[in-house]
């Protein structure tokens, strides 16, 4: 037992005041097991608590969760460094000139860390969202102080400064009505039969199985293009994240239907006039 102690307090690295042993890197990553610990339990015994108060979002008690799981390693961290030797106060005098100018040069960063405070207090945008952010649809997979990360149909993950999604224009699809209505544009042939084309139109998006028909599908006369009368059939669906595949569905149907019943879909024409030289 002697010799296991004497092998623990044998001295791996010394500078001044700072020594480091195998039972000090022992302290120090069971200091960090604790935390972690003591973390899950508290994220166990908040999300028991807040079940039955229904004033709380999810996106409130994920704000907690990490605030709690930043402000207990930043504690750990300091009683790791105690541990060690490492004098906090002569550390943070010692770099006080030099926080004023790294502070300088991470205004932005601060900006992105506060504007992570107001998403997550705020709840404009939570996990889970679907949301519309520089013409790119995606699902908002985790939202950390400084940046978020916003997962697309395509699988490809988009990490974005939080300060980005709050100063600029974000479309939230979650936080619409269940049911949202969307369109697609078609355009006919001039001369074809509107009245069969509005019918057409609307079979194809009430059949479709991902469209609901609880709201009434509707079709609409846009207006007369320069080669084609331009259609709009709307429709409603609760199925935001698979909005592209719908679109598709619908379009694929729409063209088969337009020939199986004789309806052109036409293409841009121009008239070309040659007029002969008299010399």
């Amino acid at each position: 037992m002697e010799q296991l102690i004497e092998i623990l307090n044998t001295q791996l690295f010394k500078y001044k005041s700072v020594s480091l042993t195998l039972m000090d890197i022992g302290v120090v990553i069971l200091i960090y097991i604790v935390t972690g610990l003591l973390l899950r339990v508290l994220k166990f015994a908040i999300a028991r608590n807040v079940r039955s108060k229904t004033w709380m979002e999810k996106s409130t008690l994920y704000a907690i969760n990490k605030l709690s799981a930043y402000f207990a390693y930043t504690i750990s961290t300091g009683i790791a460094l105690e541990v060690i030797g490492l004098d906090l106060t002569i550390l943070l005098a010692g770099s006080a000139a030099l926080l004023v100018g790294v502070g300088l040069g991470i205004q932005q960063i601060f900006n992105d860390f506060t504007s992570g405070l107001i998403i997550l207090f705020g709840g404009t945008v939570k996990v889970g969202d679907i949301v519309e952010f520089d013409n790119t649809v995606g699902r908002i997979t985790a939202i950390d102080f400084r940046t978020s990360h916003i997962e697309t149909r395509d699988s490809i993950t988009i990490i974005v400064p939080n300060s980005q999604l709050v100063s600029d224009i974000v479309i939230n699809w979650s936080a619409m009505q269940q049911l949202t209505r969307f369109r697609v544009d078609v355009g006919v042939a001039y001369g074809s039969d509107t009245e069969l084309v509005s019918t057409i139109l609307k079979d194809v998006a009430a059949n479709h199985e991902l469209v609901n028909n609880d709201k009434p599908v509707s079709v609409q006369f846009k207006s007369f293009g320069d080669s084609s009368l331009d259609f709009s059939v709307l429709f409603w669906t609760t199925e935001t994240w698979k909005l592209e595949v719908i679109r598709s569905d619908i379009r694929f149907e729409i063209d088969r239907q337009f020939r199986k019943h004789g309806v052109r879909i036409p293409f841009p024409q121009r008239d070309v006039h040659f007029y002969p030289n008299k010399e």
